[in-house]
């Protein structure tokens, strides 16, 4: 099956003298056959196994047409939305639909439903009402228990009652997609495979779990009472962990979501084995004529060295869906990638990104989670590193060392994010320096995400103080190697914790910097997601304490502003912000004010207000233009 793609047309069956496949694979995203793409993964890792798989890529399901091209699978129908929840792929922050969809051909909006897991599954069931049915990905793995959905402002059942499948993957799913299709082959009626980790279903009853289990709040009782919203988010939160956790029960009226433990972390030779099948790397032919598809292009060049992140973003589902412990490739499988790499016909001699989910977490936390776990009601990193943390950089050092002498390779870039403060703990500056001299061109985009102390403990993220360090000695590495290179900081507005107390806040620490954003990250509250909780709630599941969340549209307007007070277009909306902060000192003419009040063109006085009046006082304007919001 080498330098072929999967199954997507009876053709191809016929070309292959296949008769039925034995799983078909429904994907909300474009066919690309990549590593970083989950459905590649799993067809090309059952292909191995020696199944017959076929994919069907963004099916009108308008019809059932679409899903019954390639004949009903002998053994299952596996669906999966994408590589993004469909609905954060179809909507911004402001619930508006995006222009674009970078994993459709040519970028072509609209190509999947709304909640596409369940619409799929729905049709599934109109055409085979028995057969198998397995859901996973992003959107099935984070929605498995009740949930908060930001687009409808509700809670929404467990997707596995909605969708009507008999199993549900969470996490990324290799080893639990083998061990499904190994039983699943040996005549094991999906019904009764209920014993592989890293999967959820449901049951009319408890009666089967003769281990330990622990019931959160049922599905009523989260839909109307937040406290215990919260109380369910803790549990499940606390047990993902695949060393300690336990099964975790949810009852939806009359039937219970059961959630096994996590899968246990792959090995260096697992990982090695995924990402050496015979991948082409590119998206399938039939979408030349659309211009390909545009995902691709952010990872076409790109390595994978590991999976997980013990960063512990409050903001970031990674924990709920890959966990906080790190799994690592070999360096020789990377290289060997690398290699596979500079040989394509279109690499220009630039490697744009080695890393993960955070690119310097090559190697676990600490010894103590491979046997412990990551510790329960415990950060790595903030406020401040463990004094268990593990901080060496040496393995990821010789990985780019390495990568970087290959022939044919120019220039190794690192993209996917650092987390400055592990770099900062570590015990000499060997990895900064290489990092500024070799794998920075000229900017290095980095993550503070806000400054206020009070949000950046709720976002689980190193403060101020921390960040501040890491530009001192940024700066210094690159004057002593003599080049000019500069931070991009990402910042995100209206995270819970941030009032227009602490927005003003951050929008004096972005003057100070001499800095304004492009591009303002407006918080998103996905699915599985710490944070996401917080939004719904106003409390913090892991402490219960109070949190303040903004929730207006236009005091999220407001915030965004801020970021970018330099903007005329943001004038009145700054104004606006700093008279309800009672922050009027940062309107005038000092170096430290945020705007200046206009000028009157007839005699060039200042004035508040619009144009259509002048208001010499400052605080008759100031009263003004509060009475005007």
């Amino acid at each position: 099956m080498t330098n072929q793609f999967l199954v997507t047309s009876k053709k191809d069956m016929e070309d292959r003298g296949w008769e039925q496949l034995d799983f078909l694979l429904i994907s909300g995203d474009a066919y690309v056959d990549h590593p970083s793409f989950g459905p590649a993964i799993i067809g090309r890792l059952l292909e191995e196994q020696g199944y017959k798989v076929g994919i069907i890529a963004q099916p009108d399901w308008r019809s059932t047409a679409d899903f019954k091209k390639l004949g009903k699978p002998r053994l299952a129908v596996l669906v999966t939305a994408g590589n993004l929840d469909s609905m954060l792929n179809k909507f911004t922050a402001a619930k508006k639909y995006r222009s674009t969809d970078s994993y459709s051909p040519g970028g072509q909006a609209g190509r999947r439903p709304d909640r596409a897991t369940i619409v799929y599954c729905n049709r599934i069931r109109e055409i085979w009402k028995q057969i198998p049915l397995v859901v996973g990905g992003i959107e099935a793995s984070l929605r498995r228990f009740a949930h908060y959905d930001y687009w409808s402002d509700s809670i929404r059942r467990s997707i596995l009652i909605d969708c009507r499948a008999d199993l549900l993957i969470y996490g990324m799913g290799e080893k639990q997609i083998k061990e499904v299709a190994e039983q699943l082959s040996s005549g094991i009626n999906i019904a009764h495979i209920r014993d592989i980790r890293g999967t959820c279903y449901s049951a009319d009853n408890l009666d089967h779990l003769w281990e330990d289990y622990i019931e959160t709040p049922d599905f009523e009782a989260v839909s109307l009472d937040k406290y215990s919203f919260a109380q369910a988010f803790q549990t499940q939160y606390e047990e993902q962990d695949p060393i300690r956790g336990k099964t975790v029960v949810q009852r939806h009226g009359e039937a219970y979501i059961i959630q096994n433990p996590p899968a246990l972390p792959l090995s260096t030779e697992e990982m090695d084995e995924i990402y050496n099948l015979p991948y082409q790397r590119t998206w399938h032919p039939s979408y030349d004529k659309d211009g390909g598809v545009p995902a691709i292009q952010e990872v076409k060049f790109s390595l994978v060295s590991h999976r997980g992140c013990f960063g512990g973003c409050s903001f970031c589902a990674i924990v709920s869906h890959q966990g906080r412990i790190i799994q690592s490739r070999s360096q020789q499988s990377i290289i060997n990638e690398a290699i596979l790499i500079t040989k394509m016909s279109d690499f220009k001699g630039y490697i744009h990104d080695v890393g993960g989910p955070t690119a310097n977490f090559r190697m676990p936390a600490c010894s103590h989670q491979e046997v412990r776990g990551a510790c329960k009601g415990r950060h790595c990193l903030a406020p401040e590193p463990c004094k268990n943390l593990s901080t060496d950089h040496s393995d990821y050092l010789q990985l780019l060392r390495t990568l970087r002498a290959l022939p044919g390779v120019k220039k190794v870039f690192i993209r996917s994010g650092l987390r400055y403060d592990y770099l900062l703990a570590a015990k000499d500056s060997e990895f900064l320096t290489e990092l500024c001299e070799h794998h920075v061109s000229g900017q290095l985009k980095v993550a503070p995400e806000h400054i206020a102390a009070k949000v950046t403990r709720l976002m689980g993220k190193s403060g101020k103080e921390t960040y501040v360090k890491f530009m001192n000695a940024f700066k210094r590495t690159n004057e002593a190697l003599g080049k000019e290179q500069y931070l991009v900081p990402y910042f995100m507005s209206s995270h819970p914790g941030s009032s227009l107390k602490e927005a003003v806040e951050l929008a004096e620490f972005l003057r100070d910097l001499g800095y304004q954003p492009e591009q303002v990250q407006d918080f998103i509250p996905t699915p599985g997601s710490l944070s996401t909780v917080m939004y719904h709630t106003g409390l913090n599941p892991l402490t219960g304490e109070k949190v303040y969340v903004a929730k207006d549209p236009h005091e999220k307007k407001l915030q965004r502003a801020l970021m970018q007070y330099r903007n005329p277009k943001n004038y009145d909306l700054v104004l606006e912000a700093l008279v309800k902060a009672h922050r009027e000192d940062l309107i005038g003419f000092e170096p430290k004010c945020l705007i200046r009040p206009r000028r009157d063109v007839a005699n060039g006085k200042p004035r508040f207000g619009t144009a259509e009046k002048v208001i010499p006082s400052r605080k008759n304007a100031i009263k003004k233009q509060a009475s005007r919001r």
